[in-house]
């Protein structure tokens, strides 16, 4: 990999083993919420105290989450390849942040960011987010969580898109290969010329797009790839 650039995106699956709930699968959190009730921005205007109420308990949740060995690799990586890496997640948690990953982008937004409906103000969440919280940018009363919900276009994604066309190495981490537009991923890396590969619990949707697949637990799986791809300097 010497002088290689790496693009790696993560799932839900990277922290199902600090035991945040994934959302495809039959237990994961779309199989217990209709997301038309707490994940559109219709939801939010129509009860927005049952939105804030969902995100405050995922927040609670995720912030008694630990990193785990394959957060941990990733920041081994980062380490050895500097601003040759990239990671893009799908996560809204902040276990890559406190495992160490620096080199990184949120494109479906932060539990831990609050953002104004009005002025797009940004600021850190509380614990418990309430309907009369004011922006402290604009002062309106139209606080919601700092979260791209579905209808709505992830972030930063003119920085991804170069960093798709520049890579040499894409890997798809955890992910279920079936939300867009990180699913296409895959076809815009190897479009360029970059090696694709996935680690997975199990074949995604889209497995048959990439150069390379590995099936097994993150925790195992990508510390030992990282130690593989390490090892070739």
């Amino acid at each position: 990999m010497s002088g290689g650039r790496v693009v790696v995106l993560t799932g839900a699956g990277i922290s199902a083993e600090s035991g945040l709930a994934t959302f495809r699968d039959s237990g994961g959190l779309w199989a217990q919420m209709d997301l038309a009730e707490v994940a559109t921005p219709q939801a939010y205007r129509r009860d927005p105290a049952k939105v804030l109420g969902f995100y405050d308990a995922r927040r609670k949740h995720a912030r008694a989450a630990s990193p785990n060995a394959a957060h941990r690799a990733l920041v081994r990586l980062e380490e050895a390849l500097g601003d040759r890496f990239l990671l893009v997640t799908q996560n809204v948690d902040a276990l890559h942040e406190r495992a160490g990953s620096e080199r990184m982008i949120h494109m479906h937004g932060e539990l831990e960011g609050a953002l104004c409906a009005r002025c797009d103000a940004r600021w850190p969440a509380p614990a418990v987010m309430q309907l009369e919280d004011r922006c402290p940018e604009c002062g309106a009363e139209t606080c919601r969580p700092d979260i791209v919900w579905f209808g709505e276009i992830p972030y930063r994604m003119d920085e991804i898109a170069v960093a798709l066309d520049r890579a040499d190495l894409f890997v798809s981490i955890g992910t279920s290969g079936t939300v867009y537009p990180a699913a296409g991923f895959v076809t815009a890396a190897r479009a360029s010329g970059a090696h694709t590969v996935e680690l997975n619990l199990e074949a995604s949707a889209g497995a048959s797009m990439f150069h390379e697949t590995r099936q097994g637990e993150a925790t195992s799986l990508v510390p030992a790839w990282v130690d593989e791809l390490l090892s070739r300097g």
